[in-house]
């Protein structure tokens, strides 16, 4: 007997199972708070430099930056510059002869800013950026922050997987609810950037724990025709998270505070820990029989199976303990050792970064909408939903490939039609980057479904985990492809754009998966690979 004929006698899906998804629900919420909270930890609100003497009067302060201040194409003051020496305007109209005659005689010189920065405090009352002015030179400061954030994410992928399987995944799930409370709100009393980056990135390391742990633990006490459901629960809770961002954004004005906010929900996820249980396929590995004698025992009293220990005896579990470890553990290189399973690994490692890339890259820059960042956000993770019910209905009748290839391509269709779209209209850009999110997100779903049924049995986590590794590379290095537009305004465009429609591409390659039995074994990857070449070699002789 093996474990899945074990899990079928104390029940693969019930009151026991359904407890454990709403257990593991907080941590889902968790992830886009802090995942997408640079929106507004690092926003960027409008500032000039700073002007001693300014007079407080509006009208007269009106004035007093004109002469002061020079003015960008589109009208505004800039950001970054002063006259080197103030420009003497007597009124509007002689102020607009006297710019005339400097048009003829030379614009005046400019000097950048070097007393610091004043900032509209009307939208956020303070950022990481009007902390420690990470504007104009210093901006690239501000980007990396989500980069580093992100690396420590991957990094922290590494270490919770070998951890977990090392200590079971109750204790690193345990681990990740306190360092994540005490890394963050470090991150909240920070002083300096250093200090924040270093436990900013430190706290992005705690976070991983939940994307390595949550689903492992739901999917080991769920049987197989259920598990789908494990999987369209964490995308709802991610949208809710997402809209409680935009909640948490709208009433916390302050980055310190807004941080605290969501780190705090890890309290009652430490209180949590109580009733969550252990896997008990990992318990049986380990030759914990006699816990996971316990928990499963426990599972089906709750699922309302009535069996006593007699039905399972330790000697039964020893025998599917004993299966469970004959099974060798795979590593990534067994992702390459056959031809079909190194085309799938290269061409899935693509896709993830592609769709990584962009989907960040569109999330994390709300600027240019003419929308407050609160009704973007709130817009955004509306529009999830229905993207994901569209998801699910096409995966059905499209097919996996032909639906991730589409959005992949309909995400890098509106970053090019962005490209094209004026200043003025803003609710075209407004419907373009709505319909991009839309894109993005469809493909982040359709992604994890199809990844899981192109690999085997043996090598299913491990496929996901390498794809989901080269996905965070991709998150990480997305804020740092927004700094392209010092070289051109519509770099950052065609590099999420270019990298999407590359990934488009890539999928094309991989095999459809909607009518296909999982494969179980690496052999049934390459014999399916290899009757689908004969096949195919036929139908080109007929023709």
């Amino acid at each position: 007997m093996g474990f899945e004929e074990l899990l079928d006698k104390v029940g693969g899906f019930g009151p026991f199972q359904l407890r454990n998804l709403v257990l593991m629900a907080l941590p889902r919420v968790l992830l886009p708070l802090h995942f997408l909270l640079p929106i507004f930890l690092a926003a960027v609100p409008p500032h000039h430099c700073a002007l001693p003497g300014a007079p407080a009067n509006l009208s007269s302060r009106d004035v007093w930056l004109e002469a002061h201040l020079p003015r960008e194409p589109d009208g505004t003051f800039s950001s970054c510059l002063r006259f080197a020496r103030p420009q003497a305007l007597l009124n509007t109209t002689l102020g607009r002869e006297a710019r005339g005659s400097r048009e003829l005689e030379g614009e005046p010189s400019t000097a950048p800013c070097s007393r610091g920065w004043e900032y509209d405090r009307s939208e956020f009352s303070s950022t990481i950026a009007t902390e420690w002015d990470l504007v104009c030179t210093q901006k690239g400061l501000n980007k990396a922050t989500s980069t580093f954030f992100f690396i420590g994410v991957l990094l922290g992928s590494v270490v919770y997987g070998y951890l977990s399987d090392r200590f079971g995944r109750r204790r690193l799930l345990l681990a990740a609810y306190v360092s994540t409370l005490l890394l963050s709100s470090a991150s909240a009393a920070s002083v300096n950037y250093v200090m924040f980056v270093v436990f900013r990135t430190l706290t992005g390391l705690a976070l991983a724990g939940f994307t390595i742990i949550v689903l492992p633990l739901e999917l080991e006490w769920l049987d197989v025709e259920h598990r789908t459901v494990a999987g369209v629960l964490s995308t709802i809770f991610w949208t809710a998270g997402v809209m409680l961002l935009a909640l948490a954004g709208y009433l916390i004005r302050d980055w310190r505070w807004i941080l605290l906010a969501v780190t705090l929900p890890c309290v009652p996820g430490i209180l949590s820990i109580w009733w969550v249980p252990e896997s008990a396929r990992w318990l049986l590995t380990q030759g914990r029989v006699a816990e996971a004698q316990r928990y499963l025992l426990r599972c089906a009293r709750i699922n309302g199976r009535h069996m006593g220990q007699d039905s399972l005896s330790e000697e039964a579990l020893n025998k599917v303990a004993t299966m469970e470890r004959v099974v060798r553990r795979p590593s990534y290189l067994d992702l390459f050792r056959t031809p079909q399973l190194r085309h799938l690994s290269l061409c899935c490692m693509v896709m993830w970064f592609g769709v990584n890339f962009s989907y960040y890259g569109l999330t994390l820059d709300l600027s240019g909408l003419g929308l407050n960042v609160y009704q973007t956000q709130l817009l955004f993770g509306a529009v999830e939903l229905p993207s994901k019910l569209a998801v699910f209905w096409s995966v059905r009748y499209a097919g996996r490939r032909l639906t991730e290839a589409g959005t992949l391509l309909g995400a890098a269709l509106t970053f090019g039609l962005r490209m094209l779209a004026v200043p003025e209209t803003k609710s075209w850009t407004i419907a373009l980057v709505v319909m991009g999110k839309s894109f993005s997100e469809a493909a982040f779903t359709t992604a994890y479904l199809f990844t899981s049924e192109l690999y085997p049995t043996v090598l299913r986590q491990t496929g996901l985990g390498l794809a989901a590794l080269v996905g965070r590379l991709g998150g990480s290095l997305a804020p740092l492809a927004g700094l392209l537009d010092e070289v051109w305004v519509s770099l950052p465009k065609i590099a999420y754009g270019g990298t999407a429609l590359l990934a488009a591409g890539t999928t094309l390659l991989l095999p459809e998966t909607r009518t296909a039995q999982l494969p179980e074994t690496i052999q049934d990857v390459e014999r399916k690979s290899a009757l689908s070449s004969v096949q195919e070699e036929e139908m080109q002789a007929q023709n």
